[in-house]
């Protein structure tokens, strides 16, 4: 008897981009069919959901913030969530923003199971144009940081594709994680409203003894939204995450155990 499919927790938070969340449900729905999903869609403003009610393959459930939330705590209540208390194997945090092109959770899933003490993968992310972002990274130092912000380094600073390198850190915008390995660490950290929770979280993983891995096998598509650029609310949030990961013990830490 073949064993039953593993149950897959997506954790996906909308700031009134209904437009796009449902072109992401639309891409799981034609895509990921055999998979055992649970959807967890947090509303995190206001918003009306034109697709309200259409039936998917997968349960769909909403979580309206009655007031805005960082995007740590925000997944890590999807993570929680009590209303739907069914025990799931893997936890994916997706953005609205993120386009599938193929199937990812099997591959990615495989890649987990083949490698024991891995908490974390990801695919390769690609822009528009297919262009590899730099959606895999080595740790952020403040002097990193400065010589770019001083436009003295030029390349982007992307690990190698082969298939499930292990980069220091993976954004947040494509994760897949154990849940054990999730819970473990209680999440993310939600002081971090926004910026660092994905670094920080890569950080705590590793000194807790698991690997991350990139799976440069499969890829998907990411339409960038770069606010941080646009609003100066964005760039201070930037700012102050930033200052509070470079001032953090798990910096400290992690930065003597990946040297």
């Amino acid at each position: 008897m073949p064993a039953p499919q593993p149950l897959i927790r997506i954790s996906i938070v909308s700031h009134g981009q209904a437009d796009l969340v449902l072109a992401l449900l639309n891409d799981i729905e034609d895509l990921e069919q055999g998979n055992r999903i649970q959807l967890i869609l947090t509303l995190n403003l206001p918003e009306i959901l034109p697709f309200e009610g259409t039936p998917f393959s997968f349960p769909l459930h909403l979580i309206r913030n009655t007031r805005p939330k960082g995007f740590g705590a925000n997944h890590n209540a999807a993570f929680r969530c009590a209303e739907l208390n069914q025990d799931f194997e893997y936890f994916c945090v997706l953005n609205p923003d993120i386009r599938l092109t193929q199937a990812v959770l099997p591959p990615l899933v495989r890649a987990l199971e083949s490698q024991p003490g891995a908490a974390l993968v990801a695919p390769r992310v690609v822009n528009n144009q297919g262009v590899t972002e730099n959606s895999a990274r080595r740790l952020p130092t403040p002097l990193g940081i400065l010589k770019k912000a001083f436009h003295l380094v030029f390349a982007r600073e992307l690990v190698s594709e082969k298939t499930c390198d292990s980069p220091d850190w993976i954004a947040g915008m494509f994760m897949l994680f154990r849940a054990p390995a999730f819970a473990s660490i209680d999440g993310f950290d939600p002081r971090y409203h926004l910026y660092y929770e994905d670094v920080d979280m890569c950080c705590r993983l590793q000194l807790a003894g698991y690997s991350i891995g990139l799976d440069s096998s499969v890829s998907v598509i990411h339409d960038a939204r770069r606010s941080s650029h646009r609003k100066l609310r964005y760039l201070r949030w930037h700012l102050a995450s930033m200052a509070r990961f470079f001032t953090s013990r798990v910096f400290v830490q992690c930065r003597r155990l990946l040297k």
